[in-house]
């Protein structure tokens, strides 16, 4: 199984608008993202995303490119910025299908860095707007429990952004 962990595009400030939607630029680096994402084949069964107007956007954008009529699913707790890890880490024990989930900051670190080194603590990758860290559940080893490994990494600097 896969698990696409990613953070939102860039949003507007909150002075700017209280639900902090994407930016113009954001939503192009989201597509791009997905273009990206398509290209390569990526297949998902579910998209989940925090609820905030900047999450839905990103996931409706990605679910599209690479899902396209998949539901994009409001998770109202469990991907919110500070929301413990515990309930993604344990639905995604639970799951078989490739799962895209849309978040914010520090949670999405936090996230990757209590699959892949099964500590929160650690900071293993550096989240930007609209990147996507790909982490794949490995098969289950000697002592009988699949460990999680970063299979790829990307952000929208590295598609001429």
């Amino acid at each position: 199984m896969r698990l696409y962990l990613i953070q939102h595009g860039e949003a507007v400030a909150k002075e700017v608008h209280p639900d902090r939607p994407l930016t113009d630029s954001g939503r192009d680096d989201v597509r791009l993202v997905g273009a990206l994402l398509a290209g390569a084949g990526v297949g998902i069964s579910r998209v989940i995303n925090s609820g905030k107007a900047r999450a839905r956007q990103t996931a409706e954008i990605l679910a599209s490119a690479v899902a396209p009529g998949i539901t994009v699913d409001d998770v109202l707790s469990g991907l919110a910025p500070n929301d413990s890890t515990d309930w993604l880490a344990g639905a995604v024990d639970r799951w078989t299908g490739d799962t895209m989930a849309v978040g914010h900051l520090p949670f999405m670190g936090r996230m990757v860095s209590r699959l892949v080194a099964g500590s929160e603590e650690g900071g293993i990758v550096d989240f930007r707007p609209a990147t996507v860290v790909c982490v794949e559940r490995g098969e289950a080893g000697a002592g009988g429990t699949a460990g999680w490994m970063i299979a790829w990494m990307v952000r929208p600097e590295l598609l001429g952004r």
